[in-house]
């Protein structure tokens, strides 16, 4: 059986698709990263919660900030990148689930009351968004870089406040020359898949 979803689609979103690392100096607008949200906000989670939260970073002074909390490794690519997203869960990401999820407003109180409840379905629930986020990038035709080298509590400290927890660090642009390494191995699917 084959996929619905055109062959070079499919390329374009998984097979073709790599980790930048290097970019072009092409701007990433704002039309470009709402048209990005407006796919990727119906991609499904728990109770239909949205946790996930974006911090762009624009700005010189901004970039200067983040680029210090980054590991020695990730440092250049984050300051020459076109865009960086900062992607965190909102730990109290509860209080629109009345709004998001109406059809079972209490959700809010009989689930999410405690905060390591919270804290859980929020991290679980902002990785999958930001999993969306990054097919979300590719389907712009751009590229990401999801880096998970930084200091977490810095760029917290730096960015967010204590009720958002980073996930991610997200370099995005057009890529640039000799952007990708070699495609590294997957495993097969009688790896994966098991049928009882």
């Amino acid at each position: 059986m084959s996929l619905v979803l055109d062959p070079a689609a499919q390329d374009l979103l998984f097979r073709e698709a790599r980790t930048a690392n290097t970019f072009t100096d092409e701007p990433v607008t704002e039309e470009q990263v709402q048209a990005i949200y407006d796919l990727v906000k119906y991609g499904p989670t728990a109770f239909n919660q949205t946790p996930l939260r974006i911090t762009l970073v624009r700005s010189a002074e901004a970039r200067e900030r983040l680029v210090q909390h980054m590991a020695e490794g990730n440092q250049a690519k984050t300051a020459a990148a076109p865009l960086v997203a900062i992607l965190s869960a909102d730990n109290e990401f509860h209080e629109e689930l009345p709004t998001l999820f109406p059809a079972f407003p209490q959700a809010k109180d009989l689930f999410f009351s405690e905060r390591a409840a919270r804290e859980n379905a929020a991290g679980l629930n902002a990785a999958l968004q930001a999993a969306y986020f990054i097919v979300g990038v590719r389907a712009a035709g751009l590229a990401a870089g999801p880096m998970t080298g930084f200091d977490f509590e810095g760029v917290r400290k730096e960015f967010l406040d204590d009720d958002h927890t980073p996930l991610m660090v997200v370099n995005i642009g057009k890529p640039g020359p000799d952007a990708w390494y070699p495609r590294s191995p997957r495993l097969a699917f009688d790896q994966v898949v098991t049928t009882v």
